[in-house]
C-alpha cells in the first residue's frame, strides 16, 4: 500500500511542477493564473473539509482516499479547462474543438458578468495576480524554511547511512558527492560576474549571502554540528 501512496505522491508533485509552467508557456499569463487559482481553490476546499470532519469519520477517510488517488486526474482536468477557457487562442484551438460544446447565446448581462474578460473573470484573476505579487516575500521565506527542512532531512539520512554497517563506503560516496557540490557551486558566483549589469544592492546582498554560507558551513563542520553533505 505504501508503494501506491508513494507513487501517487510522486505523480502529484511531478504534475504540479510540470503543469503550472506549461499553462503559462502555452496558454499565456491569464491561463496560468486561472489554473493556479483553480488548484488553490480545489485544495483549499479539500483541506477545509478535512478540518471540519471528525478524524474518525468514515466519510473523511473515504473522501481522502478518493482525492488522494485521483488528484492527478483532477489536475489534468483543471489544466485542460484552463487551456480551453483562458488560453490566448482558445477561440479555435484544439482543446475547444475536442472538449467544447455548443451553448446558447448569452445575453449582454451574462456576457458582461460571466463572459470572457467579464467582471467575474477580471475580478478573480486580477485579485489573484495582485495577491501573488504582494505575497512574494512570504513565498521566499517559506522557500527558505522548506530548504532548511530538506537539508536537515538529508543530514539525518547521511548520518544513518554512515552509522550503519558498511558506513565507510557510504562516507566515501558522500564525501565525493559533497566535493562535487562544493565545486559546482563555485560556477554560480562566476556566472553572476558575467551578467551585463549588477546593481550595488544586488552585489551587497550576494556578497552577504556568500559570506554567511561560508561561515555557517565552516562553523558546522568545525563544531561537528553538521555533516559535510549538509554544509
Amino acid at each position: 500500500m505504501w508503494i501506491v501512496r508513494a507513487s501517487s505522491a510522486a505523480i502529484f508533485l511531478f504534475l504540479i511542477i510540470f503543469t503550472i509552467p506549461l499553462t503559462f508557456d502555452v496558454g499565456g499569463r491569464t491561463c496560468g493564473l486561472a489554473f493556479s487559482l483553480a488548484l488553490t481553490t480545489y485544495y483549499f476546499f479539500y483541506s477545509l473539509l478535512r478540518l471540519l470532519t471528525p478524524p474518525n469519520s468514515r466519510f473523511r477517510y473515504a473522501l481522502g482516499r478518493l482525492i488522494g488517488y485521483t488528484q492527478w486526474l483532477t489536475i489534468l482536468a483543471l489544466m485542460i479547462w484552463s487551456l480551453n477557457k483562458f488560453s490566448v487562442d482558445s477561440g479555435g484551438g484544439w482543446v475547444e474543438r475536442t472538449f467544447g460544446s455548443k451553448r446558447a447565446t448569452d445575453s449582454n448581462i451574462q456576457e458582461w458578468i460571466f463572459g470572457r474578460g467579464g467582471l467575474l473573470e477580471s475580478w478573480a484573476i486580477g485579485s489573484w495576480d495582485k495577491t501573488l505579487k504582494w505575497s512574494t516575500p512570504v513565498f521566499q521565506i517559506l522557500e527558505g524554511f522548506c530548504t532548511l527542512l530538506v537539508i536537515q532531512a538529508c543530514g539525518q539520512i547521511t548520518k544513518w547511512l554512515v552509522n550503519r554497517e558498511g558506513g565507510d563506503s557510504w562516507m566515501i560516496v558522500l564525501l565525493s558527492l559533497s566535493a562535487g557540490i562544493f565545486s559546482s557551486a563555485i560556477y554560480f558566483p562566476w556566472r553572476i560576474t558575467q551578467f551585463p549589469e549588477i546593481s550595488n544592492v544586488d552585489s551587497i546582498l550576494i556578497g552577504a549571502a556568500l559570506k554567511c554560507s561560508i561561515i555557517l558551513a565552516t562553523w558546522s563542520i568545525a563544531r561537528v554540528r553538521g555533516t559535510s553533505f549538509e554544509s
